[in-house]
């Protein structure tokens, strides 16, 4: 039987409080309660899309801002996705999408290379989507990929909408992790690459 691959993860700041559980070879399941309805939503798809399981509960200084709220989830959602990935055996390592969502047109791209890096080339056209700051997907994904050592490429080619633009980015981040941390049999229970780990 094989160990199954999740995390929990707990932090409190005088800025939030987080508890989150991620497993990795889940269903879909999303069960979110951050205090922004929109970054609950974006989570929610990404949660679906990769089919990993996800429970986070934060409550944050919202009432100031909704940026330590989203940048500590992420920091924890990529602390619980490296505890989760372990030593990375068999993994399929890489993934990427290209992904539409009515007009908007994303690409990403990513390795789990073990170093941390996010290229954004993500204009979104407006400065806020409904109540929620643009600017934060960026940070989520920032905070994200410094805690998972991710290598991300994220690409907007098309969107007017900026719901629409930070759905597809969403929505193809879980797309390009569902393929990533599968397993792929033909490794062999081995590391994807010539170094012998990531």
């Amino acid at each position: 039987m094989t160990t199954p691959r999740q995390a929990s993860i707990t932090r409190t700041t005088t800025e939030t409080d987080i508890s989150l559980t991620l497993i990795l070879d889940g269903t879909g399941q999303a069960n979110i309660s951050t205090g922004i309805g929109f970054f609950n939503h974006m989570l929610t798809l990404l949660t679906r899309h990769a089919l990993f399981d996800l429970m986070i509960t934060a409550r944050g200084d919202t009432a100031v801002d909704g940026h330590h709220t989203v940048e500590d989830v992420g920091i924890c959602l990529g602390k619980a996705m490296l505890e989760a990935l372990g030593d990375k055996a068999g993994i399929t390592r890489y993934g990427w999408a290209l992904l539409p969502m009515e007009e908007a047109l994303v690409r990403v791209a990513l390795d789990l290379s073990g170093r941390a890096c996010l290229e954004w080339r993500a204009n979104i056209p407006a400065e806020n989507a409904g109540l929620f700051a643009t600017s934060l997907g960026r940070e989520f994904f920032r905070a994200l990929c410094a805690n998972a050592f991710l290598n991300v490429h994220v690409d907007l080619l098309a969107g007017d909408d900026s719901h629409h633009c930070l759905e597809a980015i969403f929505k193809g981040m879980g797309r390009a992790l569902r393929v990533a941390v599968a397993i792929d049999p033909r490794e062999n229970g081995g590391v994807p690459s010539t170094k012998g780990s990531l």
